[in-house]
This record gives C-alpha cells, structure tokens and sequence, in this order.
C-alpha cells in the first residue's frame, strides 16, 4: 500500500476557526562575559503551531477532527489549515488584489515564480513562501496591469506560471488566500465525552511543515 506523504484536504473549516496558535521562532542566545549577548536564528523561515482543540464546540466538531484524523494516520500525513487569522495576502478586512504582493520582476526569459507573502517594509522585511494557495482565488499583475488570463497556478506548490515571459524590470505581483501545511503532532488523539460536556476541551497540537510530493511506501499495518 502507498499513500502520499502529504494530503490536499483541508482541515474541518468550523473548527479551524476557533483555534489558537501562530508563528514559532527558535533563536539561540549566548550571553559573553562582557555583557552582551550573541543571538543566532536556527530557521530562515518561522513554523506555525496551533491548537485546535480550542475550536472544538460540539460533539460533531469533535467527530469531525477524528475522522480527519483517522484519515490522516496521526501524524504520518501533513495537510492543509486555514490560519483564522493570518490566510490573505492583502491586509485585514480587505479582498485580495493583484497588487496585494510583489512575487518578482520579468529578466525577458522567467516564466515561473513562486507566491510569497511580505511581513514588515524595507531591508528588516521577512518574505513568507506561500506553497499551498486556495484554488482559484489567485489573480496576478504584470507591471501593474492585471491579468485577465495567460497565465495558470499550481495550487499544491504555489508555483505561477506565466504563458509569455514579462520583460526585463517589470515586477510581477499577486493576490490570493492561502492555507499553512501541517500535520498533527500527535498519534494519540484522547477524547472523553463525559469531560468534553464539562467543559474540559481536548489538546490537538498541529505543527507546519515543508510538505514533500513525492509517494512513500507505507508499512503493513498491523491490528
């Protein structure tokens, strides 16, 4: 049996939510003997962590994440979140644009670039690669004219392909919603009905990850 390291589905939306999580650093400090410190960045890029046992409202909330992640096999399979705050390229309370964020600039021969997302301005900014837009809420701009087509989107790697190449110097801009790849991080999922009616919620850690494409060979599931 084979199955794919990474599933397309997308976590139960109800539930998603009401989650609490966000961007995790790791950064590594050394205090020297002078007083100062060396700070030093493990990562290029943050992971999301998110707990979705805090949109978890109902008993069929609660069916729902262990039928997804019965289907997900714990933590073996990543899949797609909808990040209740942070899943728009344009700023909060506005509809996407092509002009939403710069994803590159034409040489006269790039046909493909990659969606990203930028947090801050200038030199100190953090560029987010976005690898898993929403299907069909991408809409791209050349040196500022948007596209009414000519151009196609690969929803499970973020990848714009342009049908003829942009020239040299004009930026190529995008707007679209996005879902952030994870996977449990869990192989135990505990539920007690009786302590979910008290108002005991369960923990359902989910952590992102760098999905993979390829297909691996699962091993024979024992009873």
């Amino acid at each position: 049996m084979a199955i794919a390291s990474f599933s397309e589905e997308r976590f139960p939306l109800r539930v998603a939510f009401g989650t609490s999580g966000g961007p995790e650093r790791r950064t590594e400090i050394v205090r020297l003997s002078t007083g100062f410190e060396s700070r030093n960045q493990r990562h290029a890029h943050a992971f999301r962590r998110y707990d979705a046992g805090s949109g978890v409202k109902s008993r069929e909330d609660l069916f729902a994440v262990l039928d997804f992640f019965e289907a997900r096999r714990g933590k073996l399979v990543g899949f797609r979140f909808r990040d209740p705050l942070d899943h728009s390229s344009a700023p909060p309370g506005q509809l996407a644009t092509a002009f939403d964020q710069e994803i590159g600039a034409g040489d006269g021969a790039a046909q493909v670039f990659s969606l990203s997302k930028r947090y801050g301005l200038g030199a100190d900014a953090y560029v987010r690669p976005i690898a898993k837009p929403v299907a069909g809420t991408v809409v791209v701009a050349v040196d500022g004219t948007a596209l009414g087509g000519g151009f196609s989107v690969d929803a499970a790697t973020g990848l714009v392909t342009l049908a003829a190449p942009p020239a040299a110097g004009q930026a190529v801009t995008a707007g679209f919603q996005f879902d952030v790849p994870v996977r449990f991080d869990l192989d135990q999922l505990v539920v007690n009905l009786a302590a979910f009616e008290a108002g005991d919620i369960p923990a359902i850690p989910l952590v992102e990850i760098r999905p993979l494409v390829e297909i691996r060979p699962l091993a024979e599931i024992q009873p």
